[in-house]
């Protein structure tokens, strides 16, 4: 891997699956604690690695809420959003669908015209200052419920921001059914978003198809489950669909017992189109390069074989023709450039 990672990390990349809240480094975070002292989140960085070591599922949504609690106002989540497009700059992360929940800050009070306001101004300004072109997937947090739901699908459609082109769900999926916001994801997909929830993580392949029929999926998140499913797995590669595979936020949220153990390799054997994502970086100790870098190893790729994966990303992602042109001639002429 040590020649490898220097590779990793002038790499050009896209991402596709990586939370707002979830992306909020540990500076950022203490600081926003700093200024709600109510909060339960810790201010100093040792207890604040300690509060971010999860037991299981249930108890990283717990401490994900308690961060989301932070974000209070306008300039909470623009400042949140302009950082967290430094660090993927630092990454050379070029292009990034950042997956953003109204819902749980127009519920604590932010009005959700200036929500919509901060995120776009921080956009802008991250475009031309830092080189990160950001889009948005709104989603629904599932453990919300339906009152979530129809705000989430209001705002999207009705404010529907410049920068908006997907529509997602996360939050647990057991106790969850995905057919329940089956009418959400239409009146989404009507006003022209992209459907892209999160399905199989630490539910069975089932709860993919059901995001597929119901939500009618383009692309799936995480889809951990899809290869108990032999069936699945063909439909979901000759379709095309891809996966966003986060190899070390399934570990952290224990979906998968050890990353040798993670179904990444049986899902590229079947052909698959695989994506490699972060999901909520800062809390699971890792970046988009780290998860390049399990990927190669878990994979056995080589240069050439982490070039494959960035571009696959690319082809998965909502940019338009040209901006998909110009990335995947980004990501070849810097192989090009390293092979020598």
């Amino acid at each position: 891997m040590s020649v490898l990672e220097p590779f990793i990390a002038g790499l050009p990349k896209a991402e596709l699956h990586v939370h707002h809240v979830g992306s909020a480094s540990p500076r950022i975070v203490a600081e926003l604690a700093a200024r709600h002292p109510d909060s339960p989140v810790p201010t100093d960085p040792e207890a604040l690695a300690d509060f971010f070591t999860f037991r299981d599922f249930a108890h990283f949504i717990e401490v994900y809420l308690s961060v989301v609690d932070l974000i209070r106002d306008a300039e909470d989540v623009r400042l949140l959003t302009y950082e967290v497009a430094r660090d993927m700059a630092r990454q050379n992360i070029r292009y990034a669908e950042l997956t953003v929940t109204p819902y749980s800050s127009t519920r604590r009070g932010i009005p959700d015209q200036a929500f919509v306001e901060a995120i776009e101004d921080a956009r802008k300004s991250a475009e031309a200052e830092l080189g990160v072109v950001l889009r948005w997937c709104f989603d629904i947090p599932g453990e919300a419920g339906l009152t979530s739901a129809e705000e989430t699908a209001r705002i999207a459609c009705d404010l529907k921001p410049e920068g908006l082109v997907s529509f997602g769900l996360g939050g647990p999926e057991i106790g969850v059914p995905r057919p329940q916001f089956k009418p959400y994801f239409d009146r989404a997909i009507a006003a022209g978003l992209h459907s892209v929830p999160h399905a199989g993580e630490t539910t069975g392949p089932q709860t993919i198809w059901d995001a597929l029929v119901d939500l009618r999926a383009e692309r799936i998140g995480h889809g951990t489950s899809a290869t108990q499913d032999p069936k699945l797995l063909a439909h979901l590669a000759e379709r095309r669909i891809p996966l966003e595979v986060c190899p070390t936020s399934n570990l952290a949220t224990r979906a998968v017992a050890d990353l040798d153990s993670h179904p990444i390799k049986e899902m590229v054997a079947a052909g698959v189109l695989v994506t490699i994502n972060s999901d909520d970086p800062p809390m699971f100790g890792t970046d988009l390069n780290t998860e390049y870098a399990v990927a190669a190893r878990l994979l056995d790729l080589d240069a050439t074989g982490v070039a494959a994966l960035a571009k696959n990303a690319v082809e998965a992602s909502f940019m338009d023709t040209a901006g998909k042109a110009a990335l995947t001639k980004e990501i070849d002429a810097y192989t090009a450039l390293w092979r020598g």
